[in-house]
């Protein structure tokens, strides 16, 4: 396979929770031969503490507001993957920071079918951790979806999977299309 061109800017991977953010971010930086960024990893790194540990010691704003100061961090470094957390589009004015000429591509994926993906994983997540779950990413969808749709592209995760949908994810880094699915 020829190597891919760089990047012009960040490329950030939004969705929700089980989306494949982290796993297409790994895969697609790769590719393209540029670094990878983990936003709760490299938060988590940064206060010495799990994310799910550091929501329930300071809460979810302090949280966004970490994500915050990371994103103004990457301001102008050399283009990257990105891959914040699912809530991050809900921080005011994070997607402008990057763009242009980052690009931001939504992995698309139901609340059902993400629910399911994260009952397979070992990672907690702070606001899956409820009673109710199902409620409670259903939930996070409605709010999250006018976000998520400001996305300069698309991939739904649950039409693409493997190769296919790292392949989609690279062709669309340079503007190419508006997504698949």
């Amino acid at each position: 396979m020829p190597a891919a061109r760089p990047l012009d800017g960040h490329l950030v991977l939004v969705g929700l929770p089980g989306a494949g953010k982290s796993t297409v971010g790994r895969a697609v930086a790769r590719a393209l031969g540029c670094e990878f960024l983990d936003f709760d990893t490299e938060i988590a790194r940064r206060v010495g503490m799990s994310v799910a540990d550091y929501f329930a010691a300071h809460g979810e704003p302090a949280f966004r507001a970490l994500e915050v100061a990371l994103t103004r961090e990457l301001v102008g470094r050399a283009p990257m993957v990105l891959a914040p957390g699912g809530g991050w589009v809900t921080n005011a004015g994070v997607m402008e920071l990057l763009r242009p000429p980052g690009r931001i591509i939504h992995l698309r994926v139901t609340p059902d079918v993400a629910l399911a993906r994260l009952a397979r994983a070992r990672a907690v997540r702070p606001l899956l951790a409820q009673a109710n779950p199902a409620v409670t990413i259903r939930a996070l969808w409605e709010a999250r979806q006018p976000l998520y749709e400001r996305a300069d592209a698309e991939v739904n995760v649950e039409v693409v999977d493997g190769q296919q949908l790292v392949d989609s994810v690279l062709a669309l880094a340079h503007g190419g299309g508006s997504g698949v699915g």
